[in-house]
């Protein structure tokens, strides 16, 4: 699809309908889409559970919700179906988003997912993306010629600052959890690292989300100073107390994108996965500490429950003292 088509069209749909990273990931195109055609209506159908992510965008026109209802959803296709979009967009290209573009009328595009790169890489090592850019202007590369501003991802929050840390001004955020073992540095890392930070008069927030509440909970119970504020899925709080943070220190996760989203520093630990599948930090001010000594990276590009090799060295072998020191640095190369 040629960009000077885009002057053409009146009104884009843009599927992506999970999860937090992946989304918050295609707002640079978005932006870009806006700015290359203002009057242009952009239209976009995710799942319900992550609407906070672009119900504030004024880059979007439209927002559809897919939900866990079947006939919820079938009332939504028919909608859709009657909808005269100029372009469909399908950056998840995945079996359901194929399903839906496939009753919907219009043009189609679809992202490059590079499934077959991906899993030579982790089956065999060989490495056919050592030079792919990251998500962001891969999901561009469906219109050919756009260009991609200088700025990272959108999330536009309206939310004040949690009271517990707004007169805080030595924060540093911990976002410990990550939806499969293999991305998660290690808890008892994560309680040294806190440890340490306290020791040296930083203060120690906690951000999660629901599936998070755990591992926040038993790093409070450790280490009474923390600020636990990890929550029900609240992003747009949580994005708004991040920005309050001097930095961040996470994991290869959805929060780590929403720390990149509003501009604080950050530390993300890479275990299992590897920079080359494209899923980074998106310009923004990051440091990405990770073993490059291992043969066995990456075993999983989404992750996995355990360790295939049963060391699981790619994290236990990154120490709590080494993160302070490459995060003092950090914080001193502003």
């Amino acid at each position: 699809m040629d960009i000077n088509r885009i002057k053409e069209f009146k009104r884009i749909l843009i599927i992506r309908l999970s999860s937090l990273g992946d989304i918050l990931l295609t707002t640079p195109f978005v932006r870009a889409l806006k700015k290359f055609n203002p009057q242009l209506n952009i239209e976009f159908l995710l799942r319900l559970e992550y609407k906070d992510l672009l119900i504030k965008n004024p880059n979007i026109n439209q927002l559809y919700f897919f939900t866990r209802n079947d006939f919820e959803n079938l009332n939504l296709i028919n909608k859709l179906r009657q909808q005269p979009f100029d372009l469909i967009i399908d950056l998840q290209n995945n079996l359901r988003s194929r399903g839906i573009i496939s009753k919907l009328k219009g043009e189609k595009v679809k992202f490059d997912k590079k499934s077959f790169q991906k899993a030579l890489l982790v089956k065999t090592k060989i490495n056919l993306l050592r030079n792919s850019p990251p998500i962001p202007l891969r999901y561009a590369a469906v219109i050919d010629g756009i260009e991609l501003d200088d700025y990272g991802l959108d999330l536009f929050t309206d939310r004040e600052p949690s009271e517990e840390i707004k007169s805080k001004e030595n924060l540093i955020g911990i976002c410990p959890g990550a939806r499969h073992f293999t991305k998660r540095w290690p808890l008892e890392y994560y309680i040294e690292l806190s440890k340490i930070l306290i020791q040296n008069k930083f203060d120690v927030v906690l951000f999660g989300g629901k599936i998070d509440k755990n591992i926040c909970e038993q790093i409070k119970n450790e280490i009474p100073q923390a600020i636990n504020l990890c929550n029900e899925d609240e992003i747009l709080q949580t994005a708004a107390d991040m920005k309050l943070c001097k930095a961040i220190v996470c994991n290869d996760s959805g929060l780590m994108h929403t720390a990149s989203a509003v501009g604080t520093k950050l530390i993300t630990i890479f275990g299992s996965s590897v920079k080359e599948f494209g899923f980074v930090p998106y310009n923004c001010k990051s440091l990405i500490l990770e073993n490059n000594s291992l043969s066995c990276r990456p075993c999983s590009h989404i992750g996995r429950e355990s360790c295939p090799e049963k060391h699981f060295a790619c994290m236990k072998e990154i120490k709590p003292e080494f993160v302070f020191n490459e995060l003092i640095k950090f914080l001193k190369n502003d």
